[in-house]
């Protein structure tokens, strides 16, 4: 099962990466200066990214922690 732990360490990384990606993405944007509208605009944008990111980054866990209590 240790495949199982490196996949997972992979996927996790991916969802991670999808975090940052996100916390950047709102944090450019907040500091454009941007009226409150498209700010707005952007962060319902971003919403649904985040918490697909989060997902993934669970599931990789989970599937670490499958891997570790099989193997």
């Amino acid at each position: 099962m240790e495949i199982l732990v490196w996949i997972g360490a992979v996927v996790s990384l991916l969802g991670l990466a999808g975090l940052v990606w996100c916390i950047l993405r709102v944090a450019r944007a907040k500091r454009s200066g941007l009226p409150d509208e498209e700010l707005r605009a952007v962060v319902q944008k971003v919403v649904p990214l985040n918490m697909g990111a989060l997902m993934l980054s669970v599931l990789g866990l989970m599937m670490v922690i499958l891997g570790i209590s099989l193997g």
